[in-house]
């Protein structure tokens, strides 16, 4: 089992369990496992409704509608993302902060030009 599988696993496994807590952490894959860093971003609890968040925490950069049944939908929000189940939170996820440089190493060549086409 490759570890994205384990962590997509532990994050829903952590949601069913009724830990609170954890719906505020980062879950972070490490050489041994998985690992969970607390974060102290504000996110939506789990059971409130649509509107509620929207009036807690604004408008989302973006709406993914619904999927499957029950109908599962996300909200986008800058360092985090709702999951919804109907009207009702069943998760946030806080999202890993970006890097501090992301600009290309130095030694990093340029990617070559296409030849010609005859």
């Amino acid at each position: 089992m490759d570890y994205r599988t384990l962590l997509v696993a532990a994050a829903f496994a952590a949601g069913l369990g009724g830990l609170i807590e954890i719906s505020q952490a980062d879950m972070v894959a490490a050489d041994n496992g998985i690992a969970v860093k607390e974060s102290d971003v504000a996110t939506p609890a789990r059971g409130m409704t649509m509107d509620q968040v929207a009036s807690k925490f604004g408008a989302p950069v973006t709406k993914v509608p619904a999927v499957g049944k029950p109908p599962i939908s996300r909200w986008e929000y800058p360092g985090f993302v709702v999951y919804f189940e109907h009207e009702h939170v069943i998760h946030s996820v806080v999202g890993q902060a970006p890097a501090a440089d992301t600009a290309p190493a130095a030694d990093t060549a340029p990617a070559a030009a296409a030849p010609p086409a005859n």
